[in-house]
């Protein structure tokens, strides 16, 4: 437990400062990571997908809420819009959370390896959503809100790679896609979290310090670290050259996703 406590301090350190420096979610980072952790800690085999992606949920709230904020403060959020996708962005978590617990975890790690490889194929050629139609009406707001909550919970990602382009197609500016993106991201780890916490409940596998299928230690170590080094790395972004940066980030995508495989 405390050796996973300690590495998880790492990985909230690392998972924060490349989400802040390339404006991705930490879930990219901290799913894989800890599903080898916690393969080598010898938890049960069906158990360290799921367990991964409930943790990495459980840390995104508490990273959502200060990213919300401080898009909030520079007026970035339209919130008109967030109200209009919540409903579905909220039953497609609860739905992805159940669908995770019904599926093999090998499943789960082969959906979120082609996540991986998808983010790091977009990373690598440097590919941008491009604007498109004028605005999407009320009912393809609320599919495709739905469809994102639920890739977004079943993955243990915060759902900004998939918000951002829907938006911007839509004629949102990015700025405005990045926020909105962040405060949906806040009731995806949320509802998912709640999933994710009942469904595992009565788990008699689970391993000591779990909350359903949140590894508490996991998700108290990467929690002290990324809320603090998110910041600087949104910070590096404006120094550092972090498009150039994103093509080597790429490669790290790659390099996890073939862990992913094979582990």
């Amino acid at each position: 437990m405390i050796a996973i406590f300690l590495a998880s301090i790492l990985l909230g350190a690392v998972a924060g400062l490349m989400a802040g420096l390339f404006g991705i979610g930490g879930g990219l980072i901290i799913v894989p990571v800890l599903a080898m952790l916690f393969a080598a800690q010898g938890f049960p085999a069906e158990l360290v997908m799921i367990m991964s992606v409930a943790t990495s949920l459980a840390t995104i709230v508490f990273t959502s809420i200060f990213s919300v904020l401080a898009h909030h403060r520079l007026g970035s959020v339209l919130w008109p819009k967030v109200l209009a996708l919540g409903p579905g962005i909220m039953v497609g978590a609860a739905l992805g959370s159940v669908v995770a617990d019904h599926i093999a975890g090998g499943v789960l790690r082969f959906l979120f390896t082609i996540y991986l490889l998808g983010v790091g194929v977009q990373m690598a050629l440097q590919l941008k959503p491009k604007p498109g139609q004028q605005q999407p009406s009320k009912k393809l707001d609320l599919g495709v809100s739905g469809l994102i909550g639920l890739v977004a919970s079943l993955l243990g990602i915060g759902g900004g790679t998939l918000i951002v382009p829907f938006l911007v197609y839509f004629q949102t500016p990015m700025r405005n896609a990045v926020a909105i993106a962040s405060a949906c991201g806040l009731p995806i780890a949320v509802v998912g979290t709640i999933g994710y916490a009942l469904l595992g409940k009565d788990m008699v596998q689970l391993p000591d310090w779990s909350l359903g299928y949140i590894y508490i230690p996991s998700f108290l170590g990467i929690v002290l670290t990324s809320t603090y080094t998110a910041p600087i790395g949104a910070k590096l972004a404006h120094k550092l050259p972090a498009e150039e940066l994103k093509r080597y980030f790429s490669l790290l995508l790659f390099v996890m996703a073939g862990k992913l495989i094979w582990f």
